[in-house]
Protein backbone atom coordinates (compact mmCIF):
# COMPACT_ATOMS: atom_id res chain seq x y z
CA UNK A 1 0.00 0.00 0.00
CA UNK A 2 2.85 2.39 0.71
CA UNK A 3 3.61 2.74 -3.01
CA UNK A 4 0.01 3.75 -3.66
CA UNK A 5 -0.58 6.31 -0.93
CA UNK A 6 0.99 9.70 -0.17
CA UNK A 7 0.08 11.75 2.90
CA UNK A 8 -0.34 15.51 3.25
CA UNK A 9 -0.51 16.83 6.84
CA UNK A 10 -2.14 20.24 7.27
CA UNK A 11 -0.16 21.86 10.09
CA UNK A 12 -0.38 25.59 9.39
CA UNK A 13 -3.28 26.84 11.51
CA UNK A 14 -2.91 29.53 14.18
CA UNK A 15 -4.67 27.66 17.00
CA UNK A 16 -5.62 30.94 18.69
CA UNK A 17 -8.02 29.23 21.12
CA UNK A 18 -4.98 27.74 22.84
CA UNK A 19 -4.12 31.29 23.86
CA UNK A 20 -0.52 31.83 25.01
CA UNK A 21 0.49 28.25 24.15
CA UNK A 22 0.38 29.11 20.44
CA UNK A 23 1.52 32.73 20.60
CA UNK A 24 4.97 31.84 19.30
CA UNK A 25 4.62 28.26 18.03
CA UNK A 26 2.20 26.44 15.74
CA UNK A 27 -0.44 24.29 17.40
CA UNK A 28 0.99 20.96 16.11
CA UNK A 29 4.22 21.78 17.99
CA UNK A 30 2.44 22.16 21.35
CA UNK A 31 3.42 19.67 24.06
CA UNK A 32 1.17 16.76 25.02
CA UNK A 33 1.37 13.89 27.45
CA UNK A 34 4.60 14.92 29.15
CA UNK A 35 6.95 13.92 26.32
CA UNK A 36 5.13 14.28 23.01
CA UNK A 37 4.13 17.02 20.61
CA UNK A 38 0.79 16.91 18.84
CA UNK A 39 2.40 16.47 15.41
CA UNK A 40 3.93 13.17 16.62
CA UNK A 41 0.54 11.49 16.23
CA UNK A 42 -0.22 11.90 12.50
CA UNK A 43 3.44 11.35 11.61
CA UNK A 44 3.63 8.17 13.70
CA UNK A 45 0.36 6.97 12.19
CA UNK A 46 1.82 7.46 8.71
CA UNK A 47 4.96 5.55 9.67
CA UNK A 48 2.92 2.71 11.17
CA UNK A 49 0.87 2.49 7.96
CA UNK A 50 4.00 2.17 5.85
CA UNK A 51 3.45 5.46 4.00
CA UNK A 52 6.78 6.57 2.56
CA UNK A 53 5.92 9.99 1.06
CA UNK A 54 4.73 12.59 3.57
CA UNK A 55 4.33 16.33 3.08
CA UNK A 56 3.91 18.53 6.17
CA UNK A 57 2.30 21.85 5.24
CA UNK A 58 3.26 24.59 7.69
CA UNK A 59 2.55 28.32 7.81
CA UNK A 60 1.85 30.12 11.12
CA UNK A 61 4.89 30.54 13.45
CA UNK A 62 6.44 27.57 11.71
CA UNK A 63 10.14 27.84 12.65
CA UNK A 64 10.06 25.53 15.68
CA UNK A 65 7.69 23.08 13.98
CA UNK A 66 9.81 22.97 10.82
CA UNK A 67 12.93 22.27 12.85
CA UNK A 68 11.19 19.59 14.89
CA UNK A 69 9.84 17.75 11.83
CA UNK A 70 13.18 18.03 10.01
CA UNK A 71 13.65 15.18 7.56
CA UNK A 72 11.30 12.79 9.37
CA UNK A 73 14.07 10.88 11.16
CA UNK A 74 12.17 10.69 14.48
CA UNK A 75 9.45 8.64 12.78
CA UNK A 76 11.68 6.60 10.49
CA UNK A 77 10.54 8.54 7.43
CA UNK A 78 13.98 9.60 6.18
CA UNK A 79 15.18 6.41 4.51
CA UNK A 80 16.44 5.77 1.02
CA UNK A 81 12.94 4.88 -0.12
CA UNK A 82 11.01 7.36 2.02
CA UNK A 83 10.52 11.11 1.89
CA UNK A 84 9.36 13.72 4.39
CA UNK A 85 9.09 17.29 3.12
CA UNK A 86 8.18 20.44 5.04
CA UNK A 87 6.09 22.47 2.58
CA UNK A 88 5.70 26.19 3.28
CA UNK A 89 4.03 28.88 1.15
CA UNK A 90 6.49 29.82 -1.58
CA UNK A 91 7.23 32.66 -3.93
CA UNK A 92 6.79 31.93 -7.64
CA UNK A 93 6.81 33.88 -10.90
CA UNK A 94 3.12 34.57 -10.30
CA UNK A 95 3.87 36.07 -6.87
CA UNK A 96 3.54 34.77 -3.34
CA UNK A 97 0.60 34.12 -1.05
CA UNK A 98 -0.27 32.47 2.24
CA UNK A 99 -2.30 29.31 2.08
CA UNK A 100 -5.85 30.62 1.74
CA UNK A 101 -7.57 27.48 3.03
CA UNK A 102 -7.08 23.75 3.49
CA UNK A 103 -7.74 23.00 -0.18
CA UNK A 104 -5.55 25.87 -1.40
CA UNK A 105 -2.67 24.52 0.69
CA UNK A 106 -2.81 21.26 -1.27
CA UNK A 107 -3.29 23.11 -4.57
CA UNK A 108 -0.11 25.11 -3.99
CA UNK A 109 1.77 21.81 -3.60
CA UNK A 110 0.39 19.86 -6.55
CA UNK A 111 3.86 19.99 -8.10
CA UNK A 112 5.20 18.03 -5.11
CA UNK A 113 2.39 15.48 -5.41
CA UNK A 114 2.93 15.20 -9.16
CA UNK A 115 6.56 14.26 -8.54
CA UNK A 116 5.51 11.62 -6.00
CA UNK A 117 2.82 10.43 -8.45
CA UNK A 118 0.54 8.61 -5.97
CA UNK A 119 -2.61 6.72 -6.86
CA UNK A 120 -4.28 7.92 -3.66
CA UNK A 121 -3.72 10.90 -1.35
CA UNK A 122 -4.36 10.93 2.40
CA UNK A 123 -5.20 14.37 3.83
CA UNK A 124 -4.63 14.74 7.59
CA UNK A 125 -4.88 17.40 10.26
CA UNK A 126 -1.73 18.06 12.24
CA UNK A 127 -3.51 18.79 15.52
CA UNK A 128 -5.47 15.69 16.54
CA UNK A 129 -4.59 13.08 19.19
CA UNK A 130 -5.17 9.49 18.05
CA UNK A 131 -3.19 6.36 17.31
CA UNK A 132 -4.03 4.12 14.34
CA UNK A 133 -2.97 2.93 10.94
CA UNK A 134 -4.83 3.97 7.80
CA UNK A 135 -4.73 0.53 6.15
CA UNK A 136 -8.40 -0.33 6.73
CA UNK A 137 -9.55 3.07 5.54
CA UNK A 138 -7.60 2.66 2.30
CA UNK A 139 -9.00 -0.86 1.83
CA UNK A 140 -12.50 0.57 2.21
CA UNK A 141 -11.76 3.31 -0.32
CA UNK A 142 -10.48 0.81 -2.88
CA UNK A 143 -13.23 -1.77 -2.27
CA UNK A 144 -15.98 0.86 -2.61
CA UNK A 145 -14.30 2.40 -5.68
CA UNK A 146 -14.71 5.74 -3.97
CA UNK A 147 -13.57 9.12 -5.21
CA UNK A 148 -13.27 10.29 -1.62
CA UNK A 149 -13.47 8.46 1.72
CA UNK A 150 -14.03 10.47 4.91
CA UNK A 151 -13.16 9.12 8.34
CA UNK A 152 -15.96 9.95 10.78
CA UNK A 153 -16.53 9.71 14.50
CA UNK A 154 -19.76 10.01 16.52
CA UNK A 155 -19.83 13.09 18.78
CA UNK A 156 -22.35 14.40 21.29
CA UNK A 157 -25.17 16.11 19.37
CA UNK A 158 -24.65 19.32 21.36
CA UNK A 159 -21.04 19.41 20.05
CA UNK A 160 -21.94 18.57 16.45
CA UNK A 161 -22.10 22.18 15.25
CA UNK A 162 -18.31 22.43 15.75
CA UNK A 163 -17.62 19.84 13.04
CA UNK A 164 -18.35 18.94 9.47
CA UNK A 165 -21.42 16.70 9.84
CA UNK A 166 -22.32 13.99 7.36
CA UNK A 167 -25.23 11.66 6.71
CA UNK A 168 -24.66 8.25 5.09
CA UNK A 169 -26.98 5.55 3.74
CA UNK A 170 -26.93 1.87 4.71
CA UNK A 171 -24.16 1.21 2.17
CA UNK A 172 -21.91 3.90 3.72
CA UNK A 173 -22.41 6.27 0.80
CA UNK A 174 -22.39 9.89 1.98
CA UNK A 175 -25.62 11.61 0.95
CA UNK A 176 -25.25 14.88 2.87
CA UNK A 177 -22.35 16.93 4.20
CA UNK A 178 -22.56 20.30 5.98
CA UNK A 179 -19.64 22.15 7.50
CA UNK A 180 -20.40 23.32 11.07
CA UNK A 181 -24.20 23.33 10.73
CA UNK A 182 -26.26 25.48 13.11
CA UNK A 183 -28.85 22.70 13.39
CA UNK A 184 -27.11 19.34 12.88
CA UNK A 185 -29.18 16.48 11.46
CA UNK A 186 -26.61 13.87 12.50
CA UNK A 187 -23.87 13.40 15.09
CA UNK A 188 -21.46 11.70 12.67
CA UNK A 189 -18.56 14.15 12.51
CA UNK A 190 -15.80 14.35 9.94
CA UNK A 191 -12.39 13.87 11.58
CA UNK A 192 -10.69 15.90 8.87
CA UNK A 193 -9.12 12.69 7.55
CA UNK A 194 -9.72 12.11 3.84
CA UNK A 195 -8.49 9.66 1.23
CA UNK A 196 -8.90 10.87 -2.34
CA UNK A 197 -8.21 9.15 -5.62
CA UNK A 198 -5.49 11.52 -6.78
CA UNK A 199 -6.74 12.13 -10.32
CA UNK A 200 -10.14 13.14 -8.96
CA UNK A 201 -8.63 15.34 -6.26
CA UNK A 202 -6.27 17.07 -8.68
CA UNK A 203 -9.08 17.97 -11.06
CA UNK A 204 -11.28 19.23 -8.22
CA UNK A 205 -8.52 21.43 -6.81
CA UNK A 206 -7.66 22.98 -10.17
CA UNK A 207 -11.33 23.75 -10.76
CA UNK A 208 -11.70 25.23 -7.27
CA UNK A 209 -8.64 27.45 -7.70
CA UNK A 210 -10.38 29.21 -10.59
CA UNK A 211 -13.48 29.98 -8.50
CA UNK A 212 -13.09 33.46 -7.04
CA UNK A 213 -16.09 32.94 -4.76
CA UNK A 214 -14.62 29.83 -3.12
CA UNK A 215 -13.01 29.80 0.33
CA UNK A 216 -10.78 27.01 -0.98
CA UNK A 217 -11.67 24.73 1.91
CA UNK A 218 -12.30 20.98 1.86
CA UNK A 219 -15.32 21.06 4.16
CA UNK A 220 -16.92 24.20 2.77
CA UNK A 221 -16.17 23.81 -0.93
CA UNK A 222 -14.45 20.69 -2.26
CA UNK A 223 -16.57 18.02 -0.58
CA UNK A 224 -20.00 19.68 -1.10
CA UNK A 225 -19.14 20.29 -4.75
CA UNK A 226 -18.10 16.68 -5.25
CA UNK A 227 -21.42 15.59 -3.75
CA UNK A 228 -23.31 17.91 -6.11
CA UNK A 229 -21.39 16.43 -9.03
CA UNK A 230 -22.43 12.90 -7.97
CA UNK A 231 -18.93 11.78 -7.15
CA UNK A 232 -18.80 8.72 -4.93
CA UNK A 233 -18.12 9.75 -1.35
CA UNK A 234 -17.92 7.04 1.30
CA UNK A 235 -17.74 7.14 5.09
CA UNK A 236 -15.21 5.15 7.10
CA UNK A 237 -16.41 4.83 10.70
CA UNK A 238 -13.53 5.18 13.15
CA UNK A 239 -13.96 3.47 16.52
CA UNK A 240 -10.73 4.17 18.42
CA UNK A 241 -9.63 7.02 20.66
CA UNK A 242 -9.59 10.46 18.98
CA UNK A 243 -9.52 14.01 20.33
CA UNK A 244 -9.53 17.41 18.65
CA UNK A 245 -7.40 19.58 20.96
CA UNK A 246 -8.47 23.01 19.74
CA UNK A 247 -9.03 24.67 23.12
CA UNK A 248 -7.28 24.88 26.50
CA UNK A 249 -10.06 22.76 28.03
CA UNK A 250 -9.88 20.07 25.32
CA UNK A 251 -6.07 19.91 25.53
CA UNK A 252 -6.33 19.52 29.29
CA UNK A 253 -8.95 16.76 28.92
CA UNK A 254 -6.84 14.91 26.35
CA UNK A 255 -3.98 14.86 28.85
CA UNK A 256 -6.30 13.72 31.63
CA UNK A 257 -7.51 10.91 29.34
CA UNK A 258 -4.04 9.39 29.72
CA UNK A 259 -4.99 8.62 33.30
CA UNK A 260 -8.32 6.99 32.45
CA UNK A 261 -9.12 3.30 32.55
CA UNK A 262 -11.88 1.38 30.82
CA UNK A 263 -13.31 1.54 27.32
CA UNK A 264 -12.77 5.26 26.74
CA UNK A 265 -9.07 5.38 27.58
CA UNK A 266 -6.48 6.44 25.06
CA UNK A 267 -4.54 3.68 23.32
CA UNK A 268 -1.27 5.59 23.72
CA UNK A 269 0.15 2.84 25.92
CA UNK A 270 -0.04 0.18 23.21
CA UNK A 271 3.70 0.50 22.76
CA UNK A 272 4.21 -3.18 22.03
CA UNK A 273 1.79 -3.16 19.12
CA UNK A 274 1.89 -1.76 15.62
CA UNK A 275 0.54 1.70 16.48
CA UNK A 276 3.33 3.03 18.67
CA UNK A 277 3.75 6.82 18.88
CA UNK A 278 7.30 8.04 18.20
CA UNK A 279 8.79 11.30 19.43
CA UNK A 280 11.97 13.15 20.19
CA UNK A 281 13.68 11.65 23.25
CA UNK A 282 15.94 14.42 24.56
CA UNK A 283 18.64 13.80 27.14
CA UNK A 284 17.36 14.51 30.62
CA UNK A 285 18.07 13.60 34.23
CA UNK A 286 16.31 10.60 35.80
CA UNK A 287 12.90 11.07 37.35
CA UNK A 288 13.08 11.79 41.09
CA UNK A 289 10.30 11.38 43.67
CA UNK A 290 11.26 12.95 47.01
CA UNK A 291 10.96 11.39 50.48
CA UNK A 292 7.98 13.55 51.44
CA UNK A 293 6.36 13.51 48.00
CA UNK A 294 2.78 12.33 47.50
CA UNK A 295 1.98 11.05 44.00
CA UNK A 296 -1.52 9.84 43.14
CA UNK A 297 -2.86 8.69 39.78
CA UNK A 298 -0.35 10.73 37.79
CA UNK A 299 1.89 10.42 34.74
CA UNK A 300 5.40 11.67 35.59
CA UNK A 301 7.92 11.87 32.78
CA UNK A 302 11.68 11.37 33.03
CA UNK A 303 13.53 14.49 34.13
CA UNK A 304 10.79 15.56 36.56
CA UNK A 305 11.51 16.16 40.25
CA UNK A 306 8.53 15.82 42.57
CA UNK A 307 9.00 16.77 46.21
CA UNK A 308 5.45 18.05 46.85
CA UNK A 309 2.02 16.57 46.25
CA UNK A 310 0.53 15.78 42.82
CA UNK A 311 -2.89 14.25 42.32
CA UNK A 312 -4.25 13.32 38.86
CA UNK A 313 -1.57 15.24 36.97
CA UNK A 314 0.48 14.89 33.78
CA UNK A 315 4.00 16.15 34.47
CA UNK A 316 6.59 16.83 31.74
CA UNK A 317 10.35 16.52 32.07
CA UNK A 318 12.66 19.29 33.31
CA UNK A 319 10.14 20.35 35.97
CA UNK A 320 10.28 20.79 39.73
CA UNK A 321 7.39 20.48 42.19
CA UNK A 322 8.82 21.84 45.46
CA UNK A 323 8.11 20.43 48.91
CA UNK A 324 4.77 21.64 50.25
CA UNK A 325 3.39 22.48 46.80
CA UNK A 326 0.06 20.90 45.80
CA UNK A 327 -1.00 20.23 42.19
CA UNK A 328 -4.36 18.69 41.37
CA UNK A 329 -5.84 17.80 37.99
CA UNK A 330 -3.05 19.72 36.25
CA UNK A 331 -1.02 19.45 33.05
CA UNK A 332 2.50 20.69 33.75
CA UNK A 333 4.65 21.31 30.68
CA UNK A 334 8.44 21.60 30.30
CA UNK A 335 10.78 23.91 32.25
CA UNK A 336 8.27 24.67 35.02
CA UNK A 337 8.80 25.13 38.74
CA UNK A 338 5.91 25.05 41.21
CA UNK A 339 7.20 26.82 44.33
CA UNK A 340 6.81 25.53 47.88
CA UNK A 341 3.50 26.19 49.55
CA UNK A 342 1.71 26.98 46.31
CA UNK A 343 -1.54 25.25 45.34
CA UNK A 344 -2.91 24.87 41.80
CA UNK A 345 -5.95 23.02 40.50
CA UNK A 346 -7.64 22.35 37.12
CA UNK A 347 -5.04 24.03 34.95
CA UNK A 348 -2.40 23.79 32.26
CA UNK A 349 0.98 25.27 33.22
CA UNK A 350 2.63 26.33 29.96
CA UNK A 351 6.33 25.85 29.09
CA UNK A 352 8.58 28.04 31.21
CA UNK A 353 5.75 29.18 33.49
CA UNK A 354 5.21 28.53 37.19
CA UNK A 355 4.09 29.91 40.54
CA UNK A 356 5.34 32.12 43.35
CA UNK A 357 5.90 30.79 46.87
CA UNK A 358 2.54 30.18 48.53
CA UNK A 359 0.53 31.26 45.47
CA UNK A 360 -2.95 29.76 44.99
CA UNK A 361 -4.40 29.46 41.48
CA UNK A 362 -7.90 28.22 40.62
CA UNK A 363 -8.31 26.31 43.88
CA UNK A 364 -11.86 24.95 43.83
CA UNK A 365 -12.41 26.29 40.30
CA UNK A 366 -14.25 24.06 37.86
CA UNK A 367 -13.15 25.58 34.56
CA UNK A 368 -9.66 24.97 33.16
CA UNK A 369 -7.23 27.88 33.31
CA UNK A 370 -3.91 28.41 31.55
CA UNK A 371 -0.91 29.56 33.62
CA UNK A 372 1.43 31.25 31.16
CA UNK A 373 3.49 33.58 33.37
CA UNK A 374 7.18 33.01 34.04
CA UNK A 375 7.19 33.26 37.85
CA UNK A 376 8.48 29.75 38.26
CA UNK A 377 11.17 29.61 35.59
CA UNK A 378 14.25 27.69 36.64
CA UNK A 379 16.55 30.14 34.87
CA UNK A 380 15.44 33.18 36.90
Amino acid sequence: MSTKLAAMILAGGKGTRLQALTRKIAKPAVSYGGKYRIIDFPLSNCANTGITSVGVLTQYESSELNTYVGNGEKWGLNGVRSLTSVLTPKQTEEGSAWYLGTADAITQNLDWLDRVDPEYVLILSGDHIYSCSYDEMLKTHIAKKADCTISAYPVAIEEASRFGILVADKDSNIVEFVEKPKKPTSNLASMGIYIFTYKVLRAALIQDAKDETSEHDFGKNIIPKMLNEKKRLVVYRYSGYWRDVGTVASLHQANMDLLMSGENKTNLYSVQGSNRIYSEDPFSIPQYIGKKAVVRDSLVNQGATVEGEIDHCVVSGDTLIEEGAICKNAVIMNNVIIRKGSHIENCIVGPGAGTDIGEEINVGGESIVLIANSKGRKDE
